[in-house]
């Protein structure tokens, strides 16, 4: 069983390590061509249509997540649940477009700026829901088909970047950006709908039951939206406190490093939900808490790093994403490497209150306390954002804003950690654990004497901004991955060593 849970791991990274390289060519593509203004515009659209995407979930994916595993031996009890979702799911999604219209339609027509500008990208992106009705992502997260979702994933994201390049040029296209996006859900929608037949009947053998699930819905439907307000607020916010949608770009780029390390781990969730779910409906609680503390492991494993590596490589991240690169300052983008800087430790409380949702809470049915942790946090941020935001640092409210998220976000995972230390107790207060905050600490040290190195022989040579800029993160992350790995090896952290194993023990036995 273990070895299947590591394999999946493996697909889910590399399928993510493609995906992010995919990133890096798109995004500073998309940010020079578009610019702060228009991306910063795309971006509030996108946050705005995310909000009603979350209604036309009404918390689906987890809990169906949780239902199926439960039945998926089963083809015809786990077909009845399918189907059960599905119209659920369609009727919500015709009643969020339906809310989406009555919002938006009214505030263009009397004029709203906002609203007037984004009107064509908003209802452009609502086809992202419309469609997703139809995905069935979910069956495939229950049924473990990691395989299968990386490499379709791979495979549109690529189709996807080679549009981007072929037909976004200027600022005016906006739109057509929004038409790629949305592209990558319709590509994925139809390839599921030929594979999902294999695994599920659509032919009517028993009868619905909704009530039993009607309040885990009504929970996951409040921590989803809580959650989507959460996650989305910051941008929403900063395109209302400045209408140029400037500071709206500067915070896409900077938080974009930061989505690019959580990304990798919230993926790795796909593997790790249903297993949870799993063990503890066998009340397996030996295998359940050694699942745990190996995801928290691999969550410490591959964020902390992150944060040492990418606070000292904030301003080269950002000046090549953006596409504008600048060995001092840029005259876009100019406050994204501070964004980026402020929410570095964001990579570590979301994606350990992430684990700590889908792997402990959810498996749990306690899900209501992590509705609670971001119901608070989320009324917390929007004081906190307009505050600093607004009367604190009026010049960079991007800045601010970030301060503000990641101080709540701190705040959460204390709560989190608190509610469910049983479980993460002994998953994230180790000596493992410890071995890797300490070589952490050191590369951070090393990252900044050999970024201010590289720049330093890169100018005396008169390399240009953006080759200068390459060879700091290059060389830096190299080195680091080097001195990281070694390390670690020579303290003999049980992730690293686990793989220099002939022969990998059963999960239960394994000290992880």
């Amino acid at each position: 069983m273990f070895n299947n849970v590591r394999s999946n791991v493996i697909v889910n990274i590399v399928r993510t390590l493609v995906l992010t390289i995919l990133s890096f060519i798109t995004f500073p593509w998309v940010c020079r061509c578009l610019g702060e203004a228009q991306l910063g515009l795309y971006s509030w659209a996108a946050t705005f249509v995310s909000y009603f995407l979350i209604i036309a979930k009404i918390g689906i994916p987890n809990i169906a997540v949780r239902e199926c595993v439960k039945v998926r031996d089963d083809k015809e009890k786990f077909s009845n649940k399918v189907q059960s979702f599905f119209f659920l799911q369609l009727i919500s999604t015709l009643l969020s477009f339906g809310l989406l219209c009555a919002v938006v339609l009214p505030l263009a027509a009397n004029g709203n700026q906002s609203f007037v500008d984004a009107q064509s990208i908003i209802f452009i992106l609502s086809l992202n829901f419309l469609t997703g009705a139809f995905s069935f992502e979910w069956v495939f997260i229950a049924l473990e088909k990691q395989f299968y979702m990386s490499i379709r994933s791979i495979a549109v994201l690529c189709i996807s970047s080679i549009l981007v390049i072929i037909f976004v040029k200027n600022w005016k296209d906006a739109w057509i950006y929004a038409l790629v996006a949305v592209s990558v859900t319709i590509l994925t929608t139809i390839v599921n709908l030929f594979y999902v037949g294999k695994f599920v009947s659509f032919k009517k053998t028993m009868p619905y039951s909704y009530k039993e699930l009607i309040k885990p819905l009504s929970i996951s439907f409040a921590l989803s939206f809580c959650l989507a307000l959460y996650n989305q607020t910051d941008e929403f916010i900063l395109g209302l406190l400045d209408q140029s949608k400037v500071e709206v770009g500067n915070y896409s780029v900077g938080v974009k490093g930061i989505d690019i390390v959580i990304g990798v781990i919230t993926a790795l969730s796909t593997v790790f939900i249903p297993r949870s779910a799993y063990c503890y409906q066998l009340e397996d609680k030996k295998y359940f808490k050694n699942l745990n503390r190996y995801s928290v492991n691999i969550c410490l494993f591959i964020v902390l790093p992150a944060i040492a590596t990418m606070t000292t490589l904030a301003t080269p991240i950002c000046g090549l994403m953006s596409g504008s690169s600048s060995l001092t300052s840029s005259l876009q983008y100019k406050n994204a490497p501070w964004v980026l800087t402020a929410l570095c430790l964001m990579m570590l409380t979301y994606s350990l209150g992430d684990i700590i949702y889908g792997q402990i809470l959810l498996p749990a049915k306690k899900e209501k306390y992590y509705l609670f942790a971001i119901a608070g946090g989320t009324a917390l941020n929007i004081i906190l954002s307009i505050i600093l935001g607004k009367y604190a640092m009026p010049e960079s409210p991007s800045i601010a804003v970030a301060i503000g998220t990641t101080v709540t976000d701190l705040l959460v995972i204390i709560f989190l950690i608190t509610i469910s230390w049983k479980w993460t107790k002994d998953a994230l207060f180790n000596k493992n654990s410890l071995k890797l905050f300490v070589v952490a600490l050191i590369i951070a040290g090393t990252s900044v004497g050999i970024s201010f190195l590289t720049q330093n022989v890169c100018i005396q040579t008169g390399h240009n901004a953006v080759l200068t800029q390459t060879l700091q993160i290059i060389i830096t992350v190299l080195v680091d991955a080097i001195i990281y790995i070694g390390s670690l090896i020579l303290l003999k952290e049980n992730l690293v060593m686990s793989f220099f194993k002939k022969k990998s023990k059963n999960l239960e036995d394994e000290h992880v």
